[in-house]
């Protein structure tokens, strides 16, 4: 019986751990999306640089 609550406290915490890798990338991919529009709204191209 306690190999088995053993087993299931240490499947669990592996489901948080996932769980929270997750979210950490997630957290990071979205800040860096964030901060490239940040810097591509802010660019400034001058009117001749551009020419079709």
């Amino acid at each position: 019986m306690n190999s088995k609550l053993a087993s299931g406290v240490l499947t669990a915490l592996i489901y948080v751990q996932v769980v929270l890798c997750f979210a950490g990338a997630a957290t990071v991919l979205l800040r860096d999306r964030v901060s490239a529009q940040n810097v591509a709204a802010e660019t400034v191209v001058p009117a001749d640089a551009v020419r079709l």
